[in-house]
């Protein structure tokens, strides 16, 4: 069971965490629980990285000390004893002290010497050493036997650090030797996500939302029978509650189309964990914290095959490249590769490719975890890149992409007629249909997003007889 930032953030949400945990502790043999770090504590992490760069001393010690506040602040209003309280308050000013030498060893380098990615993903990923230490606290308080586990031990990857892809065969191993045994005796790992470790014990992370990801990585070397999400919301929403609040709980999906659903921007889910889980035929289900009396979204194999239908809608942001011309894409494709991977640090996912005669479009998506002003700062490097070679005429603007999602979506053409009547008046850029059969994305420009995920939502609740 992995539990999300926003259900291990506040006293009222960890005690739900308990109940929850001790509930199934009762209905199963083993349980591992997967922790990521409080809401917005990553985010802080990063920016006191980036200003330890910086050599900004007063910055990231600021951001300790306010990290430092809130998980003590915490813990001082937990069910504690005093024994567990203490322990628990050295543990985490022994992790941020640790983490300020960090800090401070990359503020002390020589200018050439500052970019030290493992050094940013050992800071980065503090918050889910802390959370799943009062995790583990907490259960321990109501005679548990939880063990805090660093993934650094157990989850090993190679060294492309702030994205690191797992070596599955040292992993499976590293699980059998250090956590399955802890399972025998009944005891509960309580095990940080988003981090892991290279061969040699240098951190890692998995990338952003990477929490979802390790629970996956567990699920399959443990054998586990189900891995569950909890969140804020019910399940997998129909679209995004906060655009449109007519968005219900979809109850069942296959792996192919929650995987596009994360792909395409919704984010309960991170992409990368899905295909594990589907060559495993292992089901997930996303659950309500605060509800766990509700169903939630189960996602497996065996969905039923029901009349074809619309089950949900996503939008998400990007940028678009269009210059008066044609010929090959490879070298503005690696151009804009190359800068976003400098910008947001994240590559770039090619939506859609198309030509004419005369023009060519590019459309690139720019993933919500990259921050707020990712799309901003993208653009603004493209087109400093692109000055350099004014002669290839390529222009950049934002875009943004409205996916449909539902099986078999390419094999109903009356579905796809009423997705461009819904449609009507708005301008389409540009438009693909997914190879996975389950999704349609169409590009509009960004003033007409909103008006086309309403519009597209609308046909949820339209059926399409076979």
């Amino acid at each position: 069971m992995k539990f999300g930032g926003s259900s291990v953030g506040t006293t009222t949400a960890l005690t739900q965490v308990v109940s929850i945990v001790l509930q199934e502790y009762e209905r199963w043999d083993r349980l591992i629980v997967v922790a990521s770090a409080l809401e917005g504590v990553t985010d802080q992490l990063l920016e006191a990285a980036h200003l330890a760069q910086l050599a900004n001393r007063r910055g990231y010690r600021r951001i300790t000390a306010t990290l430092r506040q809130r998980h003590l602040a915490l813990v001082e209003h937990l069910p504690l004893g005093p024994t567990e309280r203490s322990t628990l308050q050295a543990d985490i000013d022994k992790l941020l002290f640790e983490m300020l030498d960090i800090c401070q060893t990359l503020a002390d380098g020589a200018p050439e010497k500052k970019v030290t990615p493992d050094k940013v993903d050992a800071i980065v990923g503090v918050g889910e050493r802390l959370s799943a230490r009062i995790i583990a606290a907490l259960l321990r308080q109501n005679a548990i036997r939880g063990v805090a586990i660093d993934a650094t031990e157990i989850i090993i990857t190679d060294s492309t650090y702030g994205s690191a892809v797992p070596n599955m065969a040292l992993t499976r191993q590293r699980i059998q030797q250090n956590l399955l045994p802890m399972l025998d005796r009944r005891i509960v790992p309580v095990v940080t996500g988003f981090i892991a470790g290279t061969p040699d014990g240098k951190p890692t992370t998995l990338g952003r939302g990477g929490s979802d990801y390790t629970a996956s990585l567990l699920s399959i070397c443990a054998g586990a029978k189900e891995v569950w999400i909890w969140t804020d919301v019910d399940g997998m929403m129909s679209t995004d509650p906060r655009e449109v609040p007519e968005a219900r709980v979809v109850p069942e999906l296959s792996y192919d189309e929650v995987a596009e659903l994360a792909y395409f921007g919704a984010r309960i889910l991170h992409a990368r964990m899905v295909r594990p889980l589907q060559e495993h035929q292992i089901p997930l289900r996303v659950k309500n914290v605060f509800k766990p009396q509700q169903p939630g979204t189960l996602i497996h194999s065996s969905v039923p095959r029901i009349t074809r239908s619309i089950k949900a809608v996503t939008a998400i942001q990007g940028l678009a490249l269009t210059a008066a011309r044609n010929g090959s894409l490879s070298a503005i494709s690696a151009l804009v590769d190359e800068t976003l991977y400098q910008t947001i640090g994240s590559h770039a996912d090619v939506m859609i490719s198309s030509q004419s005669s005369s023009h060519s479009f590019l459309a690139f998506v720019i993933p919500p975890l990259a921050g707020p002003d990712a799309i901003h700062s993208s653009q603004m490097a493209l087109e400093e890149k692109l000055r350099i070679f004014p002669e290839t005429g390529w222009r950049v603007m934002p875009i943004s992409i409205i996916s449909a999602i539902g099986t078999n979506l390419d094999s109903v053409n009356t579905l796809t007629a009423s997705i461009f009547q819904a449609l009507d008046t708005i301008r389409i850029l540009a438009l693909s249909q997914g190879p996975s059969h389950c999704s349609l994305s169409i590009v509009v420009e960004p003033q007409n997003a909103d008006a086309a995920l309403r519009r597209l939502h609308a046909l949820t609740t339209t059926q399409v007889n076979r």
